[in-house]
């Protein structure tokens, strides 16, 4: 299954996405690397099989967390948890886990050149040069965007350094509340759902 089955008619590009431990930043703005939360691989996993994504990267370069990512998926792959929840197993297919958000691209595919592959990366953050929800919505649907990995950070967001690697830097989620404070597990859910309705809306 991929993005263009799963939502028939719409045209959406081939997404990947990356949960980024490191680089990213502590309350304070500073350099740290966050700890894996179990409870955001699965519910992420959940929500990019249900939208069609391509892969869904855990990024930490800290061995003990990629074994608690491994042992996870391990379970409910090759244990008795995919066993008994055939969904999970499913949801599982699409995790890998990654020291750097370099690596990614060639983790993706072959078949995706380097050059066709645009990241944009998400922050709570506005930034000057921000790519607003409208323009995306332009580029997804007359096709400027032939594959994307989306870049979401844990802990207080992505550092300048993984940001510096993003072709974009997509607007914050603003319903317009004054409040943003989202957990990366309904940020993700919520973008996701964005794409996936831009062709109808378009």
């Amino acid at each position: 299954m991929n993005s263009g089955d799963l939502v028939g008619k719409r045209v959406i590009p081939s997404i990947s996405i990356a949960l980024v431990h490191h680089p990213v930043l502590n309350r304070r703005g500073e350099l740290i690397t966050s700890a894996v939360t179990n409870l955001d691989i699965h519910d992420i996993a959940r929500v990019s099989v249900t939208y069609g994504v391509k892969k869904f990267f855990v990024v930490t370069p800290l061995r003990e967390q990629q074994q608690l990512v491994a042992t996870i998926r391990k379970h409910w792959q090759e244990g008795i948890g995919g066993v008994l929840n055939p969904d999970r197993h499913t949801a599982f297919q699409l995790v890998e886990v990654c020291s750097t958000v370099e690596e990614i691209p060639r983790l993706i595919s072959s078949s995706v050149l380097e050059d066709s592959l645009t990241i944009i990366g998400t922050s709570a953050r506005e930034y000057g040069s921000s790519l607003s929800w409208k323009n995306f919505q332009k580029g997804v649907c007359k096709k400027e965007f032939d594959s994307i990995l989306l870049l979401f950070g844990t802990a207080s967001g992505l550092h300048p350094d993984c940001i510096a690697l993003c072709d974009h830097l997509l607007s914050p989620i603003d319903p317009g509340t004054g409040y943003n404070h989202l957990s990366v597990r309904s940020a993700v859910s919520i973008i996701l759902d964005r794409i996936s309705r831009f062709q109808e809306a378009f």
